[in-house]
Formats: structure tokens, sequence, C-alpha cells
């Protein structure tokens, strides 16, 4: 690294402190998440930029305002465009979408003022805060690493910061510590390197350029004693980044440390005191690569081969985040002119859509839509001459080892942020700026060629208005959409009048127009007044739903409301509008409990015969309910005639036939199924059924042998066929059929069915005991209810009536509150018998001394009950 002679001022020094204390301060703010960030990032960055000036007038430098300022600067200026107020005509032609969100979500519920072209104004207040932060912590940084030594310190801060947020994840591990220090655990997260922060990709991307940035530091510090505490910062970061088990964030990593190896092999630079050549230094860097890879592999080798094979194949492809990017495409040329607002992403994509999706979508997780849909065209062109900054700091002469170390890990996070989005938070966001700025820095030999602007009053006032700027950005930017959103929920959930539920969501609506969510609530708490309130919930779902049309609830609330007003035919093809964008229990919970004729369940009907076989299905389960589903199954078949599924509608009537005793109806309905799928297993189970249903039970045993013989690894027609030789008191044949099915079970669930129809059949021998112990085992694989109430009744007719009274409340605590009545009957009967039990056992033993003295001799204390 070329050094600079000229001491640095105080004020210079003051200005690097700040600039360090941001670099601490935003990893450990939850990396760059936590809420209260953006006031200690603005106040230290305007400190930085500040006093940096205030530093360069007394040395007398100039500052320079290098050309990757202009991306970070222009991102402000949109941020500030995004949110002026524009009338309807200006508005029409800047986004045409925000002119019609206004003209059919706002002016019809009375709110007409004028608009931004943000469509969530709070989150680009906020964007204009931080863009404003990073710009002048960006230069600062530029005139602070003029001096050689503070350029070291900040890099430093940089890997040491890095390398104490792995080496908390690694302690968290060794511990087994799954949240933050034991006090805050991830909600919505599930990191495997327990640090702070939540999502682990945006954990690797932060520790690959600490990494990179370390083993630049450590390739060129002198003497070579003082290289260690770099290089082992550098490989603790790096085995953060394997253990943190993020695939694009490991790939990319490597990448980082692959780039620089290159870079220092072929970039030959004069040094008089080079002690080892180039290459041999590149070789060293990977080599340290390659050990830290192999050391964090190992130790995370399995979770490592699971993530790798959940990429493994075209459906996870499909599935993956990059089968998203099409949508997000379109919802940016939504918005070509100014983009949909800085920061609005997280609201507006709802409206976008193009397929039901039970996530969130905050960020699109790739940079380039990213910039594109919040900022448009111009966003854009921003990023291109972001490129184009960073492509001439690459070709810059005479890049020392350090710079070309930053620049390959800026490298390597700026590509993994086309699958991620850590750049979009002030942790990597801030550290990159950092290291663009001690490599975008002024050279000697380019302040004697070029000049900058004088750090002259107006400058200096140009900074602190800048930072008075975007620290007032945040008093408007603190209004948050989950926070409106909550507000909202515990308003209408604390059963407030429908009149202050209506001011506080337009309130609320005004300040965030694009969230669907408000909206919702409002038509929700509508909805409950009956057909009172249907027209005017209606109003509000049919805005909710022109902002999110694949929004499962708000379909439901439009069914209500149009059930309200006797719209039937429109209130139950909204459930199935419902069921389609992913509620999949609308069906059962509601919508097939109210339809009264086959029309309206034809309504319900997706045209599929799988989704009319569910509702016939639901219909079948209800005995009242009965002819309608004959009814409605006579439709679906002819409906659906000709198309494969059908033969399941005439097996789903053939089981109806069964249980309501119609042979003859039953027959020909399975006579059917066997002429549209002859010879296949639920054909030939069926058949079986039938054979059972009318007393034929050897017979329909020995067809679900044959079958069964014909399936041997089908482990659900194993369970059928052991059930069956149960009920026909064939036990030692159902344990032998129940055995036969170990090596082919798959999951605890099927282990826990095993071992509770081998309790099952224990019982029945008389062997309780047995059954006991076998029915435990089936509740601690899966505890449910029913399991421990099993496992309670066994305990009871064995006469151990305290653990039968504990059981009984173990399956308690996992019953829904309106269940439990019966189950704590049972536990207070339960506990009432073993005191009677204690009590009698205590009268025997005041009544024989021959029993009390037995009892002294063993050592048990006077009183105590003896086990039968």
């Amino acid at each position: 690294m070329a050094s600079s002679h000229r001491s640095s001022s105080r004020y210079t020094r003051i200005a690097e402190a700040a600039l360090m204390a941001l670099v601490v301060l935003c990893p450990l703010a939850l990396g760059g998440v936590a809420r209260w960030l953006p006031w200690p990032m603005g106040v230290l960055a305007g400190v930085a930029a500040v006093f940096a000036v205030v530093g360069a007038r007394r040395q007398g430098q100039s500052i320079r305002l290098p050309l990757l300022a202009a991306p970070l600067a222009g991102g402000a200026v949109l941020c500030a465009l995004q949110l002026v107020p524009l009338p309807s005509g200006v508005l029409r032609v800047l986004s045409p979408e925000a002119a019609a969100l206004r003209e059919f979500a706002l002016e019809p519920l009375g709110l007409t003022g004028a608009r931004p072209v943000s469509l969530d104004p709070s989150a680009t207040w906020r964007e204009l805060a931080r863009h404003l932060a990073y710009l002048l912590a960006f230069l600062a940084t530029v005139q602070v690493c003029r001096a050689r030594d503070s350029r070291m310190r900040l890099l430093s801060a940089v890997v040491f910061t890095g390398a104490g947020v792995a080496v908390v994840g690694l302690g968290h591990a060794l511990l087994g510590v799954s949240s933050l220090f034991g006090l805050r655990p991830w909600v919505h997260a599930r990191p495997p390197l327990v640090t702070f922060f939540g999502n682990p990709n945006h954990l690797a991307g932060y520790l690959g350029l600490a990494a990179t940035v370390g083993v630049g530091l450590a390739l060129t510090a002198r003497p070579r004693a003082r290289a260690m505490p770099h290089a082992l910062a550098a490989a603790v970061c790096g085995m953060g980044v394997v253990l943190s088990l993020s695939r694009g964030g490991i790939a990319f990593f490597v990448f980082g440390q692959v780039l620089l190896a290159l870079w220092l092999g072929s970039r030959r630079r004069e040094s008089p005191r080079r002690a080892t050549p180039v290459w041999a230094r590149s070789a060293v860097a990977l080599l340290g690569l390659l050990a830290v890879l192999a050391v964090g592999a190992y130790v995370a080798a399995d979770a490592l081969w699971a993530e790798a094979r959940t990429a493994s194949d075209m459906e996870s492809l499909r599935r993956s985040k990059v089968s998203l990017w099409p949508m997000m495409a379109e919802a940016a040329r939504a918005f070509p002119v100014l983009g949909m607002g800085r920061g609005a992403f997280e609201a507006a994509f709802p409206r976008y859509q193009a397929e039901a999706n039970p996530n969130t979508f905050t960020h699109p997780e790739n940079a380039v839509l990213q910039l594109a849909t919040e900022l448009g065209v111009p966003g854009l062109l921003l990023l291109a001459v972001s490129l184009w900054g960073f492509a001439r700091l690459v070709r810059r002469e005479h890049l020392d080892t350090v710079e070309l170390a930053a620049l390959a890990g800026v490298a390597a996070l700026a590509l993994h942020n086309l699958f991620d989005f850590s750049l979009e938070l002030p942790a990597c966001a801030v550290t990159v700026l950092v290291v663009l700025g001690a490599v975008a820095r002024p050279r000697e030999r380019e302040r004697r060629r070029q000049g900058g602007l004088a750090p002259s009053v107006p400058l200096l006032a140009t900074a602190g208005v800048l930072t008075g700027v975007g620290l007032l950005a945040l008093g408007p930017g603190q209004h948050r959409v989950t926070d409106a959103e909550a507000s909202l929920a515990a308003l209408i959930t604390s059963g407030a009048p429908v009149e202050a539920v209506r001011e506080q969501g337009l309130a609320l609506i005004d300040r965030h127009p694009s969230d669907y969510l408000l909206y919702r609530l409002v038509a929700s708490a509508e909805a409950a007044r009956g057909r009172e309130g249907a027209a005017d919930a209606l109003a509000f779902v049919n805005r909710a739903l022109y902002l999110a049309p694949w929004d499962a609830v708000s379909h439901r609330v439009a069914a209500h409301a149009l059930l309200a007003l006797n719209r039937r035919e429109q209130g139950f093809l909204e459930y199935r509008l419902a069921q389609e964008a992913g509620d999949a229990g609308v069906l059962q919970a509601e919508a097939v409990r109210r339809a009264r004729t086959v029309e309206e369940l034809v309504s319900l009907t997706s045209d599929t015969p799988e989704a009319a076989d569910r509702l016939f299905a639901s219909l079948a389960d209800v005995p009242a309910r009965h002819p309608l589903a004959l009814a409605y199954g006579a439709w679906a078949r002819e409906h659906f005639e000709g198309r494969p599924g059908v033969a399941a509608l005439w097996a789903r009537e053939a089981r109806l036939r069964m249980g309501r005793k119609e042979f003859p109806e039953a027959e020909a309905a399975c006579a059917r199924v066997e002429q549209l799928a002859p010879d296949t297993r639920d054909t030939v189970l069926l058949r079986a059924e039938l054979l059972r249903a009318r007393g034929e039970a050897v017979a329909a045993l020995q067809a679900v042998e044959r079958l069964v013989s014909r399936h041997p690894g089908d482990v659900e027609l194993g369970f059928t066929l052991a059930g069956w030789q149960l009920d026909a008191g064939l036990v030692r044949r159902a344990r032998d059929t129940l055995q036969q099915l170990g090596p082919f079970l798959s999951d605890y669930r099927q282990r826990a069915r095993l071992l509770s129809m081998e309790a099952a059949s224990l019982e029945r021998e008389g062997l309780l005991s047995r059954a006991v112990e076998r029915q435990q085992t089936a509740a601690r694989l899966v505890p449910t209810p029913e399991a421990h109430f099993a496992v309670a009744r066994l305990q009871e007719a064995l006469r151990r009536y305290d653990a039968a009274s504990r059981s009984v409340h173990e399956g308690l605590r996992l019953l829904p509150p309106e269940a439990r009545e019966a189950a704590r009957a049972w536990a207070a009967r339960l506990e009432a018998a073993e005191r009677e039990r204690v009590d009698q056992r205590r009268q025997e033993l005041a009544d024989d001394p021959d029993a009390q003295e037995l009892q002294h001799l063993l050592g048990e204390p006077k009183g105590s009950p003896v086990e039968p």
C-alpha cells in the first residue's frame, strides 16, 4: 500500500472513529434490520462527513468526488422526486399505475389529495435517509483513507468485526444455543449459524467480503508476524461462510477468492521490498481457502449435503426464486419512468403476483430487478454508472494486494446479490461503501494531475444540510406498514365500534395506499355486521383484491359479504377463488357447510375431477348431506366424463353407497370403476371393501392378501390388511403383516402407526404391559391427544391410575381449549381412583402387623402404597 507521509488531523481522526463505529454498529444491529439503526447511522455518517471536510480544510486538501458517488447521490435525488405530491394529470404521465390506484381505490373513499409517485411514501422517506447516509459515509471514507494508517484501521475493523460475528455464531453452535445469546430467538427464521443475522445468505455475503479483505491484509502485512491476526480473522470468517450453509454464499465466496488469486497472478507490480513472487502469494490465498473449506465442510458435511440435494433437480429449480423473476420483471415494466417508489416493493408487489404464493415478498432478491421495480429506468442507469465506476477502479494502475482483495470481495458480493438482497441492508451496504471508499481514495500522482472541490464553508454547510435532511426524513419514515396493520388489527380485536375502525383505517390507507391488508381489515370489520355492513365490506374488499388478486382471505371476506346480501352464486364463486388462491381448508370449513343446492356446489368446483372428488368427500362425511352428495356426484361424473380422474368419483359413489347399505347401487358403481381402471390397486381394494361390507369377510381378506403380495412395499395397503385381520380376530396374522412392513417405513408417523397397531394386537391377547410400552413409544414419536389417551386407557386397565392421569394431562395439553372438558373429567376420575387405592392400601397396612413389619424391612416409609 502506498503510504501518505502527511499525518491526519484530529478532525480526520474523529471522522475515522465515526466511520469505524458505523462499520461495527451496522452488523451488530441485527445485521442492519434493527429499527433504531437509521438514527445513529445518519448521525455517524453526518459526523464523519462534516469532520472529514473540516480535516481536509485544515490540511489544505481538496475533496474528491469519485464516480461511484454519483449513483448514491442520484438514488437520493430519485427518492426525493418520488415523494413530491403531484396532481392527477402529471401523476398519470409519470406513473399510470399510481394514478390508477388513486382513481380506483382512494378517491371514492374521499382521499382526493395530491399523491406522490411512491406507492409507500413512508418507506421511501426511510430510503431517502438511508441513501443520504450512504453518500456521506462513502465521501467521508474517500477523504479519511488518504492516510495509510487510517485505511489499515478501517479495513481491519471490517475484518475483525466479521470475525467477531463469526465467533458469536461458532460459540452458539458449540453450546447448542438456538437463540441469540439465549435471549432473542429468531421468530421467522431458523439460521443454521446463530449470529446477529437472521438470514444465512446475508451472513454469508457479509462474512465472505470480510474474509476476502482479511486475506488481502494478511498478504501485505509487514512484518509477517502482523499478518497472523488478519489471517486468523479471515479463516474464521471463511469458516462462518461455510457453516452458514448458504449455497449462494459459499459459491460466491469461492468465486471471490479465485478472482483474487487470478488478479494477483496476472498483475505484476514493481515493489523493491517484494520477498515472494506474486504467484506464490496467490497460491497462499488459494491454499488458505481450501483449508478453510475443508475444515468447514468436514464439520457440516451432513448439513451441506442436505442443502445441496435441495437444488439437485429441475423441480426444485422451478420452485426457486429464479422462477419468480419473470413475474417481477412484469412489475418493473409497469413503472418505467420513476418506479413504484424506493422501498415500496413489499407493499406494492402483491398487485402484480401472477400466482398464489403463501410467502410475503419483501424484495425481488435480485439487485437489477430491485432497482428496476423501485426506481424504473433511471435506477438501471444508476446501476450502469455504478458498474462503470467499479470497472474504472479495477482498471486503475498500481493497485496493491489489499485493493485487489477489496475489489474481489465486492465483486463476489455484488454477483451474489443477483440471487439475494444483502446490499439492501446497512450491514453489507456500509461495509461495501467503506471498502470501496478505501480503494477510490485519491493517489498522490492523481492529486498532482487533478483538482477537486475546495473544502469551503458552503461545502461544509452542504454536508450538514444533507445530514439534517436525512434525519428529518426519518420522521415521516417512522410509519411502517407492519405497524399500521398491527394497530388496525388490534383495534378490531378489541371490539371497537366499526366507525372508529373505519376512521383509523382510512387514515392508515392514506399513509400506505398500496397495502391491501388495511383494506381487507376494514372489510372484515364491516362484514362482521352481517347484511348491514355487507355493501361497505364489498367496497373495501374489492380494493384489497385489486391490490392483491391472489389473497385468499380477501376472497373469503367477499364471500361472507355476498352471502349476507343473498348473492349466493357469486359468494360461492368467491369461496372457490379463495381455495384456488391457497386456502386449502375454506371449502371444508365453510363453503360446503353453507351450500344448499347442486348449483351452489357447481360454483365451488374448479375445473378438475380432483376438486370435485374433494367436495364429494366433504359432503359424504356428513350423513345428513348424503342426498346432496349423491346428486352432486351424478353431476360431477357427467360433467367430467371422459377425463382422467372420473374413476375416483365412481369409487367415492361406491363407498358412500356401501355406508348407506345400498349394495346394488354400490355394486353398479364398483363395476363402473372396474371398467374405467381395471386391475389397479385402488380398484381391487374397492372390490374387497364391497365384499367386506356385504359380510364376505374371508373373500375380502383373501383379495387384499393377494393385493399385498403384488405390492409388498405399499405401507398403506399393509396397514389396511393388518386392520382387517385384527377386526377378524386374526391377531397373529395381523402382527406378522405388521412385521413385514418394518423395512418399508419411511417416517415417524408410519412407525407410530405400526406401534399403535401392534399395541392393539397385544391388547387383544391380554398382554397389556407390552401394549402400554408400544403405545407409549408411538406417543413419543408422534405426540397427539389420541396417542396419549390410548396410553391412558391401557394404564387404567392395569389399574395404574396415577400414570394414566399423567397421560391424560399430556394429551389434554394438546387439545384446543374448547375440547378439554371431557379429558379433565377423565383425569379427575383417575385421580380419585388413585386416592381411593392409596387410602385402601394404607388401611390394609394399618390392620395387618405383618405387613407393617415387611414394610419396615423393605425400608419404605410408613403409609406409602405398595405396587400390587
